[in-house]
């Protein structure tokens, strides 16, 4: 795992940036509406069917991890949008301090420790 994390591209650090991002908002404001989720759902099937026709379909083992993630993130993005709605929200930014710095927090965070692992890592092939 921790490989994983040590040879993570810029273009994924962000993402898990994203995904932190969206559990800390998921569990500062949940919403036990089974609408949210169910809509969510539905939306994730529709759209992340649309997103592996428009990259080319998906059909090797290796790309699981991709079409995961082609569902997903419709899940997410109708799921956060649900559940910001009247929460005064600015964009992304949520109005909670705590919230916002638990967020930005967790992305810093993270991004020290992948670039500590990288580091390691180029130390330890260096050696």
């Amino acid at each position: 795992m921790l490989r994983y994390f040590a040879s993570l591209s810029i273009g994924k650090t962000v993402l898990w940036c994203y995904l932190l991002w969206y559990l800390i908002t998921v569990v500062s404001y949940f919403d036990p509406s089974r609408a949210i989720w169910l809509n969510s759902l539905g939306i994730s099937a529709v759209v992340g069917f649309a997103l592996m026709l428009s990259v080319g379909g998906i059909s090797s083992r290796k790309e699981r991890w991709q079409t995961f993630r082609l569902f997903l993130m419709p899940f997410c993005v109708s799921s956060f949008s649900s559940l910001i709605k009247g929460k005064g929200y600015v964009l992304l930014i949520p109005p909670d301090r705590t919230v916002l710095l638990l967020s930005v927090g967790a992305c810093v965070t993270f991004v020290i420790f992948v670039q500590s692992l990288k580091l390691a890592s180029r130390r330890s092939s260096d050696a």
